[in-house]
């Protein structure tokens, strides 16, 4: 009996096993890229309203906190402390010392607004303000609520002098943030006869929940803050100011392009603004060392219906719709862009992109240290006068 009638060689049955080995290897592969796609995109889209202490208070003296360095605690400005838990709360100014060996760093004590400082665990507040305007500033403001898509939506109206006036400024918090972020914008809007009304959207605490409880990065949240539109319209607004910090600029850009109260809108303001969440997620993916091909694959289990049970959304989430880059033509609004060179969660390439594809549009207000949605905290004299005299136009 020859070789070849005797059954399969040592060679072939090496060749089968060999292919077997390689395509479980692919699978394996492919299914640890799916899982991870799902992970990262879960990551991005679902709402965390934990709030973890985040730095440590060393020592309280007159005047000065010590505080354990980190990238937040050494950039130079203003900035809050939220205290037990978030029971209280304290103003932080300058850095007075720095001592990188030990790593502490020594930092003026502005105010105590709530509670009492003393050694232990803290949060940082980049908002500064810990509160709402009428107990942060002083200003008389109105609790009110306005109907939005999912049911009733919290927000705060704050008025120039007491009076109501036609013109109203919407201001839009960002991702995962509270409304207390917009309350540092207030002085130069009020000052320049600005009604401030600061709304509320889907997934924020204590506020209804979108029916899947993710983010749609702007595609559906828009609607909740065009609501607060027509709130201000019913009561006399004739002329809009929106003005959006990070998500809530994506947020701004979408009502912009798609409601039909968009005429009413005189003029935008962005404050560390995402221009473009491809190029946000992108970045995220380099820092946490994520392959680039996740990365991507991520994108379409977001996008497409195949996905949507894998990353847990009702809605496909179109990151192209988001890139602002790409359809600069389209925009038909004045703009103002705050970013930030060294703004370590949204590059500020794509603001600075836009502001060149669209000049006649745009003004850029490029900004330096401050870390994400921190320009006012580094240099609040220099951003207010900016955003009075964008708003005085």
């Amino acid at each position: 009996m020859s070789r070849s009638s005797a059954g399969p060689s040592r060679a072939r049955v090496a060749a089968t096993a060999g292919a077997a080995v390689g395509a479980t290897s692919a699978l394996a592969s492919a299914a640890g890229s799916l899982a991870g796609a799902a992970y990262f995109a879960r990551k991005i889209l679902t709402p965390d309203p934990r709030r973890p202490d985040d730095v440590v208070v060393r020592e309280v003296a007159a005047g000065s906190v010590l505080l354990d360095t980190t990238a937040d605690t050494v950039v130079s400005g203003r900035y809050g402390l939220w205290l037990d838990g978030g029971r209280g709360h304290c103003r932080v100014g300058d850095v007075l010392d720095l001592d990188a060996a030990a790593g502490v760093v020594r930092r003026e004590l502005l105010g105590v607004d709530a509670g009492e400082p003393r050694p232990g665990p803290a949060r940082w507040n980049s908002y500064y303000h810990g509160a709402p305007p009428d107990v942060s500033l002083g200003l008389p403001t109105e609790h009110v609520t306005y109907r939005g898509e999912l049911g009733a939506m919290p927000a705060w109206v704050v008025t120039p002098d007491g009076t109501a006036t036609e013109r109203w400024a919407v201001l839009v918090h960002g991702r995962g943030a509270q409304r207390e972020e917009t309350v540092r914008a207030m002085p130069p809007l009020l000052a320049e006869g600005w009604t401030c009304l600061v709304p509320s959207y889907r997934n924020d605490v204590n506020v209804p929940a979108a029916p899947d409880s993710r983010y749609a990065l702007g595609l559906s949240e828009w609607r909740d803050v065009d609501a607060a539109v027509t709130y201000a319209v019913e009561h006399g607004a004739s002329e809009i100011l929106l003005m959006g910090w990070s998500m809530g600029a994506a947020i701004t850009l979408q009502l912009l392009d798609r409601s039909a109260q968009s005429h009413r809108v005189s003029r935008v303001v962005l404050d560390g603004p995402v221009i473009d969440w491809g190029d946000v997620l992108a970045h995220h993916a380099r820092e946490h060392h994520v392959p680039r091909p996740v990365g991507s694959l991520a994108r379409l289990l977001m996008r497409h219906r195949w996905g949507h049970r894998l990353v847990g959304v009702h809605e496909g989430v179109d990151l192209a719709l988001t890139d602002w880059v790409r359809r600069a033509d389209e925009l038909r609004h004045r703009l103002l862009l705050i970013h930030s060179a060294d703004d370590e969660f949204v590059p500020f390439g794509p603001s600075l992109a836009l502001a060149q594809a669209r000049p006649d549009l745009v003004t850029f207000e490029q900004w330096r240290e401050a870390r994400h949605c921190q320009e006012w905290n580094t240099d609040p004299t220099r951003w207010e006068s900016v955003v009075r005299a964008y708003a005085a136009g």
